[in-house]
């Protein structure tokens, strides 16, 4: 099995912003103890402690960090202090994804695993998701009867281990059965690579990525 790498991360990213009428845009304006101050739809900063929910019903699930896990729209998100997300219902997760570039125009996400949240580099030189070992143990991808190879990383050689994973999840994009690579080394941030990014039509508006399900 052959990976492809870029030359360099692609780091980056702000948020994710599907874009619609009636989203819940929820941004988190500052985290201490286990509190945190959420902003819901521009109004005034609320400071909520865990599991307490704002009046639009956006719920304060738990603090990690400088990431407050919250539920909002029926699903959980991880939002980065100074980050913000926007949720809607779509109709079969077939709404744009908005990713916000940083003064570089890089980009980063949080998404989901097969249910499991984990954070992603957007890198179109790598052709397929690819996960550290530990995020793989912690998501629970079986590699028991896995392909096993090889590949050439800044560090050397190293064993990757060839898998489909169940669901990969970016804001309300779901695809399923998607071909990923899990390496033997941990990874800083898993790699959104292109065995999910070919299934999407990628468009730049400014410093923003837009993402959209071909199929």
């Amino acid at each position: 099995m052959t990976i492809r790498w870029s030359s360099r991360f692609i780091v980056s990213l702000s948020a994710v912003l599907p874009i619609c009428a009636s989203a819940a845009d929820v941004a988190v304006a500052g985290i201490f103890a286990n509190k945190a101050v959420l902003v819901v739809d521009g109004g005034p900063p609320r400071t909520l402690s865990v599991g307490q929910r704002t009046p639009e019903g956006v719920q304060l699930v738990a603090i990690d960090g400088d990431t407050a896990r919250i539920f909002v729209d029926g699903r959980r998100e991880s939002v980065r202090m100074g980050e913000r997300v926007v949720r809607r219902a779509a109709a079969e997760g077939n709404s744009d994804v908005y990713l916000e570039g940083d003064s570089q125009g890089h980009f980063f996400v949080n998404g989901h695993v097969n249910n499991g949240a984990i954070r992603f580099l957007v890198d179109t030189g790598a052709s397929v998701v690819s996960i550290g070992r530990s995020d793989a143990r912690r998501l629970g991808i079986d590699l028991s009867k896995a392909e096993v190879g090889a590949t050439q990383t800044a560090a050397g050689l190293r064993k990757v281990w060839r898998v489909r994973l169940d669901s990969v999840r970016v804001g309300t994009l779901v695809l399923n059965d998607v071909e990923a690579s899990v390496l033997e080394n941990d990874l800083p941030l898993a790699l959104l690579g292109m065995s999910f990014l070919s299934r999407m039509e990628m468009t730049r508006e400014g410093s923003r990525l837009v993402l959209r399900k071909r199929y």
